[in-house]
């Protein structure tokens, strides 16, 4: 039985479920033990050296790092394919799902850090909420473009661009941001949380919200270091942020990759 560690909310790992349940594949999930401490072991450290979910292991397998393991899984399960048969609207969904990954993660991502984790003082919170609706907006622009005239992402069925591009937008509404009404997109958005493997992530994410309510305290307590890595750092500093990580990085709260470091 595979097993996949994950966190409901991470859309990195939704991804990976969706991808799975579309073909059909069983696996059981598992919430690695301290995960947002950077302190987590086991199975799941071995697997995870930046300690971020997801995580596959598949018998003698270990893999980390979502696209990687959606490549996996579409090598060790071809059928159903989840890209296109062509070529360039292959690139396309690769495409879409690096700029969700980094990008589009990154904003979500640090809407969770004013939301969830209450960082920075009001004017602070107020101006990088400002800059963050006004990416937020372009991106689903970008996306309309993508989109275009087409039911999916990925071309005539549902597949790798769409699994890339639900858990955010459905992740993103939880903050008040959605597609805008009657459009393409919006339509979309319909069209693909009607999919059970879509639908089921997305509840299962919903549902795990209730226990955000008291990560600011764990925060503020230390207990709680959150992964500033790469994109996630870019975004926080070029909207209006800079203070949140240098309070971060003075009381040990915010945390780095350091595996290789050891």
């Amino acid at each position: 039985m595979i097993t996949l560690y994950e966190h409901p909310l991470s859309p990195y790992a939704q991804k990976v479920k969706i991808a799975l349940r579309e073909k059909g594949v069983p696996f059981e999930v598992a919430m690695p033990e301290g995960i947002g401490a950077g302190s987590t072991g086991g199975a799941f450290a071995e697997a995870a050296p930046r300690r971020e979910v997801p995580a596959l292991i598949d018998g003698d397998v270990s893999l980390f790092d979502s696209t990687i393991i959606l490549e996996y899984i579409e090598d060790k399960w071809p059928e159903p394919s989840l890209f296109p048969a062509d070529p360039a609207a292959r690139a396309k969904c690769r495409i879409i799902e690096d700029v969700m990954d980094t990008h589009f993660e990154a904003t979500s991502w640090g809407l969770g850090e004013l939301h969830h984790f209450k960082r920075g003082d009001e004017p602070t919170r107020a101006k990088i909420e400002k800059n963050a609706a006004r990416q937020i907006a372009a991106f689903m622009d970008w996306l309309s473009g993508q989109l275009g005239e087409a039911d999916w992402f990925s071309g005539d069925a549902f597949g790798w661009g769409d699994l890339s591009v639900a858990p955010y937008l459905n992740g993103i509404s939880g903050f008040g941001y959605t597609p805008e009404k009657g459009s393409a997109l919006e339509t979309w958005l319909v069209r693909v949380n009607a999919r059970d493997s879509v639908r089921e992530a997305a509840e299962q994410a919903r549902a795990s919200i209730a226990g955000m309510q008291a990560v600011s305290a764990a925060v503020e307590a230390g207990i709680f270091r959150r992964h500033y890595r790469d994109h996630r750092l870019e975004w926080m500093i070029r909207s209006g942020g800079m203070e949140i990580v240098r309070d971060g990085i003075e009381r040990n709260t915010i945390r780095f990759t350091d595996h290789w470091d050891n």
